[in-house]
């Protein structure tokens, strides 16, 4: 399996950019990771929250930044801010029961990395990475 660092080197979008929205509870770790990636990636993504924090998880901010990802212009939003038309895709980052009534195409079931060490925020990246490859198959 590659390293994180060698996927995005060699990554390159395998199709048609997608339109996708991600949508957890607190939009300040996983939607957040998951809108930077697939941007990274060449797909139009955005994120947003039922109940958004005040600001993005600093470990959050710090694995994208490591493998170049940036989050520039990205914050915490409500799922009542986004229209949500339009989307080829609308994924649940794992926000199970606490998920508003949105027409999700996948829940992903990822745990939350807040409050969590470095080291579960890259492992939680590497995970998201892989499902947004999959999505391009």
């Amino acid at each position: 399996m590659l390293n994180i660092v060698d996927w995005f080197i060699s990554h390159q979008s395998k199709g048609v950019p997608m339109r996708i929205l991600f949508v957890c509870v607190g939009n300040t770790c996983r939607s957040q990771m998951a809108q930077a990636a697939a941007k990274h990636m060449g797909h139009d993504a955005e994120s947003a929250g039922t109940h958004p924090g005040a600001s993005i998880a600093k470990n959050a901010i710090k694995v994208t930044s490591d493998v170049g990802i940036g989050m520039e212009g990205q914050y915490p939003k409500s799922v009542d801010d986004i229209d949500t038309t339009g989307f080829d895709h609308i994924i649940s980052m794992g926000c199970g029961v606490e998920c508003p009534a949105l027409p999700i195409d996948e829940d992903w079931g990822l745990d939350d990395p807040v409050g969590r060490e470095e080291k579960i925020y890259r492992e939680t990246l590497n995970e998201i990475m892989g499902r947004i490859e999959t999505l391009e198959e």
